[in-house]
């Protein structure tokens, strides 16, 4: 059976029991703190959808009282961090597809809003640009493919606010 995607426009971002499987993922690559949690589920929304202390810090709770994971206090007053215990291992191994398919929804239903953000100018110019390139597959000229890629490594330097190298000279 498939799954139907959410409009760009629903409020509800993640499908039931997603969160849960994206934070028993995150644990499972290394201990973290619950404010970590948040800001990784948040990247991996493209920033779209954080979520909530109050989502986060009863969902970790309930992974404590299943026995999947352990708080271990911080140094001197710091954040307690949370690791999956042997137990909590095992149900992240076992959920392996499950998580996969909640990554994978995540990153689709990011790109979904974002899309839906983006201004109509900056639409129709992608738009252009993707017709360009199937018109000119198998078509490059030397030196062509480079310009190009440099020109999008400029625009997207600019878009991070980051220095952009140096264009190539064209053709």
């Amino acid at each position: 059976m498939s799954e139907a995607s959410p409009s760009p426009r629903s409020a509800r971002l993640l499908s039931r029991g997603d969160l849960r499987l994206l934070v028993l993922a995150l644990l499972a690559e290394q201990p973290r703190h619950g404010y970590e949690l948040i800001q990784h589920v948040s990247e991996l929304f493209a920033r779209t959808y954080t979520p909530s202390a109050g989502t986060i810090y009863p969902l970790l709770t309930r992974f404590e009282q299943d026995g999947w994971i352990v708080a271990e206090d911080g140094a001197e007053g710091s954040r307690r961090r949370f690791r999956l215990t042997a137990a909590g291992l095992a149900v992240r191994q076992a959920l392996a597809e499950e998580i996969d398919q909640a990554q994978r929804r995540a990153w689709h239903r990011a790109r979904e809003v974002a899309k839906a953000a983006m201004p109509e100018a900056l639409r129709m110019a992608l738009h252009g640009f993707k017709q360009a390139l199937v018109r000119h597959h198998g078509q490059w000229q030397p030196g062509e493919a480079e310009r190009a890629a440099a020109l999008l490594d400029a625009v997207t330097a600019e878009l991070n606010r980051l220095p952009a190298a140096p264009l190539p000279p064209s053709s």
